[in-house]
């Protein structure tokens, strides 16, 4: 895109975020937080595209205004880690709530498919899961023990693995993303039929409360947070598709990196999976208010972290910034 065009294009909406950083000018808290991060974007396409250009300085002083206003009383953690996951995460993510939800949706549709598959047809179960898995859990359910196959091998090995596992299958959701939209979504369709199926095994058998209220202790977090990741290599897939007013290229280094992001916050979610899987799943004999107390405290965190918190910080964050700008011009 010619300078020119890509100037014609913007200004605009330059023009009004820098009234709104300058001026005590009232604006939607999302909106000029949406505003800041659109705002950068712009900057990192000049960088790319005019060098050395005026449109380049603009943009770079704007943005440099911006921050110091915003941020000018943001204290920085001296654990960077910390703040990421308390603040910059939450803040970035919320602009991506929409693609989360389809991701949810094009899961929980895979998930109907795999159970009405298993309903109608016994061999599909075998077909997805495996007749090794399948024998075996027969073999559990006869003996009374449906989810036997979670007690098998050593706690520590068992969460080191597993976790190393989910690990596993959440970059490959995110990686996907590399042949676009499509890639990430097959796997998470795979995914959801495998669950569908799953599931729906232990009820045509008559154990679905039994085996449910153990497979969610560790399945609530793993794969909410599969669906997390599928979310993040749609963000990479629907860059390269939808580039808008950046190259390809650059809108693919924009996605790569916004889903690096999302996939290094679920790392501590999937550890806390394996932890449960491999220490307290294997325990069928616990308690069921026990049970369903650690599967709704899961689902609980995943939503407050990916949903909740990311909203009320970011309207909380955002509504500050009129009372800083009016105290940077006293």
């Amino acid at each position: 895109m010619r300078e020119a065009a890509f100037v014609k294009q913007n200004k605009e909406k330059w023009i009004a975020f820098e009234k709104a950083i300058t001026l005590n000018t009232q604006i939607d808290p999302d909106e000029l937080a949406n505003g800041y991060i659109q705002l950068t974007n712009d900057l990192a396409y000049a960088q790319t595209y005019y060098e050395e250009s005026k449109t380049l300085l603009y943009l770079n002083s704007l943005v440099s205004q911006a921050h110091q206003k915003i941020y000018r009383n943001k204290k920085e953690s001296r654990n960077r880690i910390v703040e990421f996951w308390m603040y910059e995460f939450p803040l970035f993510f919320r602009q991506y709530h929409k693609t989360l939800w389809i991701s949810f949706l094009i899961f929980t549709i895979a998930s109907v498919i795999g159970c009405l598959s298993a309903l109608n047809d016994g061999a599909f179960v075998r077909l997805i899961l495996g007749d090794a898995y399948v024998n075996e859990t027969l073999d559990n359910i006869a003996n009374g023990d449906p989810t036997a196959i979670y007690k098998g091998g050593s706690e520590v090995g068992t969460f080191l693995g597993i976790t190393i596992n989910n690990i596993r299958v959440a970059f490959l959701a995110f990686a996907f993303g590399v042949i676009t939209s499509i890639g990430t979504a097959y796997i998470l369709f795979s995914n959801g039929v495998m669950l569908g199926a799953f599931i729906t095994f232990f009820y045509t058998k008559d154990v679905f409360f039994e085996a449910n209220k153990q497979i969610w202790l560790h399945g609530t977090i793993e794969i909410s947070v599969i669906i997390i990741t599928g979310c993040a290599g749609l963000i990479m897939g629907n860059a390269i598709l939808f580039p808008k007013t950046f190259s390809r290229r650059v809108s693919f280094m924009q996605g790569a990196n916004a889903g690096v992001k999302v996939v290094l916050s679920t790392v501590p979610f999937f550890i806390i999976a394996g932890f449960i899987e491999g220490f307290i799943t294997r325990y069928s004999s616990m308690p069921d208010w026990l049970a369903f107390l650690i599967i709704g405290t899961s689902l609980l965190l995943i939503i407050f972290y990916y949903i909740i918190y990311p909203i009320t910080l970011n309207r909380t964050y955002a509504k500050t910034i009129p009372a800083r700008l009016s105290g940077a011009k006293n």
